[in-house]
């Protein structure tokens, strides 16, 4: 009987030890910088395009003056995730990104399309992305509500957080939502000034600081 106890407490603090290495084997925790001239794919809507401020005021091109990438800006205005799915493929083969920043959702909530069929579109565009062999990062987007917004509570949609958990990719949540909440960093109720792209590449910057992809 002592023995049977002494394997079990052997076998149980095994298990244990198990559990508490896997739990760190996180891939996020084993990324590394990326080098000056990394190809990176900024891929969405207007938000990334840069409606609402200048030409050269977008935020994929502030984030290229802050971390020295070589960031593609493959937004187009009005896009929406269903439609997007299908450009996707092209680009990855032209560019081969090293990282892929995936903001889109927005234009398909406007349109009423049920949250359901904006996920299943957005994991079509992750896994499209991640099998490249690019590092993804999915931006959260609110489901636009003109009342939250006013108030300034404006908040990621939950699919986005799901989606990033299910599929395994990294997640900017609340970088889209935090701008929209305030009005001095919105050109209007859907899209960022020129200070608010800049406070969107600036939060970027910092994550990607934090998940070890820039020094």
């Amino acid at each position: 009987m002592v023995e049977n106890r002494q394997a079990n407490k052997r076998s149980w603090f095994l298990w244990f030890f198990l559990i508490v290495l896997l739990a760190g084997c996180d891939e996020r925790v084993a990324l590394e910088p990326l080098p000056e001239n990394t190809t990176v794919l900024a891929f969405g809507d207007s938000v990334t395009y840069g409606t609402g401020a200048a030409k050269g005021e977008d935020y994929p091109t502030r984030l290229a003056e802050a971390t020295g990438w070589s960031v593609v800006n493959a937004g187009i205005p009005g896009d929406t995730a269903r439609e997007a799915r299908s450009r996707l493929a092209a680009l990855l083969d032209q560019h081969r990104p090293g990282l892929v920043i995936i903001e889109l959702g927005g234009n398909d909530f406007l349109r009423k399309y049920s949250t359901d069929s904006v996920r299943e579109s957005l994991r079509d565009i992750v896994r499209q992305s991640r099998e490249s062999g690019a590092i993804t990062v999915l931006v959260g987007v609110p489901q636009f509500s003109l009342l939250r917004a006013t108030a300034g509570a404006l908040s990621d949609s939950p699919i986005y957080e799901a989606l990033a958990e299910e599929e395994g990719v990294l997640l900017a949540a609340d970088v889209f939502s935090d701008v929209l909440s305030e009005e001095a960093l919105r050109a209007d109720p859907i899209h960022p000034n020129a200070v608010g792209y800049e406070q969107m590449a600036t939060e970027l910057v910092a994550l990607f600081r934090q998940w070890g992809l820039l020094l």
